[in-house]
Parts: structure tokens; sequence; C-alpha cells
């Protein structure tokens, strides 16, 4: 069980492992992946008169798509950090998921359901909209996942709000992803956001995510 005695996910030292873990991978890559690519891309010239370069060819754009990829995994990494900072730990035993085949949800797409905090009984749909770090778990909450996959993730922690943004982890925590409505990362007002208390905009707010500044929604006044 995650340790729910903690008033956010990030007091937790596991959970501070967890995220040490995931930050210096993303920068450790930054640095190897393009180092990767220019090696690749030097032997390849070289070699470009002989066989042997259909067997660079193929790792050479991987490790360029893989440095142009990066980024994101840094950005990521960060946005996950800020959430951990502002929301506790929850436990949510198979909640409803799948790949695609639901209205609103490209195919491919990777999607679960979480309750509403402020509406008890309504479910909140999340994307993966990124597929950074995202084939995990998709192939995980798919249909055609096997048994043994599915136990894997019977047992999501999650830290955040389902109508903005959360983290996302297998039990210990591992695999930290951030799940985020479409819009809460840039500058777009989230829908989710309309019925919303200006405590939870505040929380989101300062957990990284752009919503409706909470002092002007709670006076009637739109936010910037």
């Amino acid at each position: 069980m995650p340790p729910t005695q903690h008033l956010t996910a990030w007091e937790d030292p596991a959970t501070r492992r967890a995220w040490t873990k995931l930050v210096i991978c993303a920068i450790a890559c930054q640095i190897l992946w393009p180092v990767a690519w220019m090696g690749l891309l030097a032997w390849y010239v070289v070699m470009s008169i002989t066989w042997t370069l259909w067997f660079f060819f193929v790792p050479m754009l991987y490790s360029f798509y893989r440095a142009f990829l990066q980024p994101r995994y840094i950005i990521g990494a960060f946005r996950t950090r800020r959430l951990l900072r502002h929301y506790p730990w929850q436990v949510h035993e198979t909640p409803e998921s799948g790949v695609g085949n639901i209205p609103g949800v490209r195919a491919g797409y990777t999607w679960l359901r979480f309750p509403d905090p402020e509406a008890p009984g309504q479910l909140v749909t999340m994307v993966m909209h990124s597929h950074v770090r995202s084939v995990w778990w998709g192939g995980r909450l798919g249909r055609r996942a096997t048994p043994e996959r599915k136990a894997q993730v019977r047992e999501i922690w999650f830290a955040g709000d389902p109508r903005f943004a959360a983290v996302i982890a297998a039990p210990g925590p591992r695999r930290l992803y951030v799940i985020h409505q479409l819009s809460s990362y840039n500058w777009a007002i989230p829908a989710e956001a309309a019925g919303a208390t200006p405590q939870a905009l505040d929380r989101a707010r300062r957990a990284g995510v752009h919503v409706p500044d909470p002092h002007s929604a709670a006076s009637g006044t739109p936010g910037m």
C-alpha cells in the first residue's frame, strides 16, 4: 500500500528515490542519445562504401529520433515533481481503462477513468496523449494484455486531480507517468475546470497546471 500517512506524495522517501532515478535517466539520455547519433553518423559516413552501412542506418535513425524526443522526458520529469509536491498518493483498484474505442479518444491512445473529487459517482476520463513512457502502460491496460501483464496494473497509485493532471505509478512507486487533460499544459482553459472549487484550482495552479485564476473564478471575473 502507498504511504497514505503523508500529506503529499513527495514526503514519501520511496517516491523521492523513484523521481531521482527518473530525472537522472532523463538527463543522462539527453547526453547519450546525441552522442550515439553523432558516433553512428560518423561511422556511417566512413563506411558508406561498404555493405555494413545497412547495419548502422536504422540505429542511426532511431538514435536521432530519441535525441530529438529526449527533452520531453526532462520536461515530464519536472512536471512529475511539481504534481508530487502538491498531491498525496491514492490507490485505485482496477480503474476502468482501455485503448481507444470510446468517444473522444483517438484510436491507439490509452485512457483511464478516475473519480471526480468533487462529484462522487462521476468519473473523469484521462488520456495518455504523449507516447513518452506510455508504451509500458498501453501494453498492460488494453484488452489484449495478458493476465500477467494486467496484474501489474491492477492497483494504480494516483497523485493529482483527474480534471487537470496527475502522476500515476505502479505500486512501489514505479513507472511514474504524467497523465493530463489535453489543455492542462497549454493556455487553453480546461473544460473540466468549470465545476472546480477555487481551492482545487489554486492547488492545480501551484502544481504547474494552466487553469483559470481561482480568485478571479470566485469573484466571477474571467481569469487570465
